[in-house]
């Protein structure tokens, strides 16, 4: 039966900014913006901004990965760090903040793990900051080798290698090279680099249970960092037979992930993920090192064995191979003040006088801020009876969000990394709240594009950015429209599955979100324009919307976590994502109609 984890920390919720408050107190070095909650960033203390004269580095994620990414921050490395909530990528709104605290003239480079949330909200954080002058290119990193090639729009993971990659990019910069010839030295070192995990638990969350997925005597052979199930599950075995299964998978000549082969030489990498012994981590850089010389003639240039990029709790660790050459050698050895990097010499410390810096400095104000009127922010209370309806059906879609929390969480950590439900009861509670402040609910347009706002400040990862993105979709589409009919709603929709799917990449069958919209949108506007009352189309489309959710349940994953995980375990629980918009989008249909009847009576 599973039990809830313990943990040494105060309310889950500020794991993340009292991680970096203590972060930033044990090295001098370091800094924070003052942005909590929202937004959480490292940066080093001697970059000032603006006036950053060589390329910025930037990295980033969910939190969790611990001392990834922010003990990586100094220089010769990272010049900041962007953490999102435990597992769940930043919002834009933290990167851009990042970019304009430590991006000078010669721009920045964005090195971004290969996870869905994460390439969408640094790409659109990337735009925006081009948008505002900025010189940003963006590097996306995968070295998971442990599945199929074809996987999707998803792709491979990334994974430990990542510390790699941001260690070449950040000598590159810290050299004095301009962003083009960074950003290639980047795509050189992320080519060259395969990882494969080894978990023998799973992790916790924090305040959540712990999961029993995991028989005490089993092993998960292939797995991510976030929870989510390994590609295999096998007995418990010696670890050097778990090290020789890891390595031929990364070497593997069928898959051809890393191009090393006999007579190269490489860099390796032990990464623990959170809750493994050093002994045990030398014991697997033992096996490695032996099996890569004698087994696949390959040697070994350099070797770092300890926690890089964690998962919180697991026991278990990683293994990367990087093929080595005279540039990658160079800005691995090359000096850095990087708190967790493992040189081991004098020069990783920060000097005692760096302590004369505050930890903490403000969050840069964007180049020009749109400040909402007086009169949206003050609104008056009189709502038209188009207002009141809209009022009525955003409270009524928030709460059933917040009902039915727990069953989003639960198929989430069947199919994905458990916290679907939480994020989305975060956005429905700022929702609640935002409306009763600053909703304009006299104008459809402006509050679909307020809740979006809402969206973008309090959920993170990829439920965030997309819900944002279907909300700026559907504000273009209803604005300027006066008295919005309901084929204004449906055009809105249709216009914000298009949006999604150019931004995510996801189509109908894929599993996710879009599963439950399109045969919605798709029964609406044929009911419309078959002439229908408004009210029944809407019924009935809610009513295709959760048959849709539901038949999540037979497709396979191609596009988030859930594409890493097989068939047999998927049918397990439909896609907490299409729940999530099926449930909320049923709530609203059946507001609408109890306000009718209402007004009959």
């Amino acid at each position: 039966m599973a039990a809830r984890g313990k943990k040494l920390i105060n309310d889950p919720n500020d794991v993340v900014t009292q991680f970096i408050e203590g972060l930033a107190e044990t090295y001098p070095g370091l800094q924070y913006l003052d942005g909590f909650p929202e937004i959480k960033v490292v940066l080093r203390s001697d970059v000032a901004v603006g006036t950053y004269d060589k390329v910025a580095v930037i990295c980033g994620g969910g939190s969790g990965h611990e001392p990834a990414h922010g003990g990586f921050v100094g220089q010769g490395m990272l010049t900041a760090a962007v953490s999102g909530d435990v597992f769940t990528s930043p919002p834009v709104n933290s990167i851009l903040a990042a970019i304009r605290a430590v991006t000078g003239p010669k721009g920045c480079l964005l090195v971004v793990t290969n996870y869905t949330g994460d390439r969408l909200n640094f790409g659109l954080a990337a735009e925006e900051a081009k948008s505002e002058g900025y010189k940003v290119e963006m590097v996306i990193v995968g070295d998971d080798c442990a599945l199929p090639p074809t996987r999707g729009i998803a792709g491979r993971r990334g994974l430990a290698g990542t510390i790699l990659v941001n260690k070449v990019a950040g000598a590159a910069a810290d050299a004095g090279l301009p962003l083009e010839e960074v950003a290639e030295q980047a795509r050189h070192a992320s080519k060259f680099v395969g990882t494969v995990g080894v978990a023998l638990s799973v992790c916790t969350l924090p305040g959540q249970e712990t999961s029993d997925r995991l028989g005490l005597e089993q092993i998960e052979l292939g797995l991510g960092i976030h929870g989510e199930p390994g590609a295999a599950v096998t007995e418990l075995q010696p670890v050097d037979v778990v090290v020789s299964r890891v390595l031929k998978q990364i070497l593997s000549s069928e898959t051809r992930y890393v191009p090393i082969t006999s007579g190269d030489r490489v860099i390796l990498l032990t990464n623990g993920l959170g809750a493994t012994p050093t002994m045990e981590l030398m014991i697997a850089t033992r096996k490695a090192v032996r099996e890569l010389q004698l087994e696949y003639g390959i040697a070994t240039d350099r070797v770092y064995t300890g926690s890089f990029m964690t998962s919180l709790d697991m026991q278990g660790f990683s293994i990367s191979i990087m093929k080595s050459d005279a540039t990658i050698l160079q800005c691995l050895d090359s000096s850095t003040k990087a708190p967790c990097w493992p040189a081991g010499t004098n020069d990783t410390a920060c000097s005692a006088g760096d302590r004369q810096k505050p930890a903490k400095i403000s969050v840069p104000a964007p180049p020009s801020c749109a400040m909402k009127s007086d009169k949206m922010l003050q609104q008056s209370r009189e709502l038209t009876k188009e207002g009141c309806i809209l009022e009525a059906c955003i409270e009524a879609g928030a709460k059933e969000i917040i009902r039915i929390k727990d069953s989003l969480n639960e198929w989430d950590s069947k199919v994905g990394d458990g916290d679907c439900g939480t994020t989305m009861y975060r956005g429905a509670i700022a929702i609640l709240d935002d409306m009763k402040k600053c909703y304009p609910m006299n104008d459809a347009a402006e509050t679909v594009n307020e809740i979006g706002a809402t969206v973008r400040r309090v959920m993170g990862g990829t439920t965030g950015i997309l819900y944002d993105i279907l909300c700026k979709a559907a504000y273009a589409s209803l604005k300027g429209i006066k008295t919005v009919e309901a084929k204004h709603w449906a055009n809105a929709l249709q216009a914000s599955i298009v949006a999604i799917s150019k931004y995510g990449g996801a189509r109908e069958g894929y599993r996710t979100m879009l599963d439950a919209l399109i045969p919605a949108s798709e029964i609406l506007r044929e009911r419309l324009e078959a002439g229908d009352d408004p009210l029944d189309a809407f019924i009935v489309s809610s009513e295709a919307a959760m048959t849709g959710a539901e038949s999540t349940r037979h497709m396979q994953a191609q596009a988030g976590r859930s594409s890493y995980i097989a068939a047999d375990k998927l049918a397990s629980a439909p896609d907490p994502g299409a729940m999530a918009v099926a449930a909320w989008y049923r709530a609203v249909a059946l507001s609408l109609k109890s306000m009718s009847c209402h007004s009959k009576s």
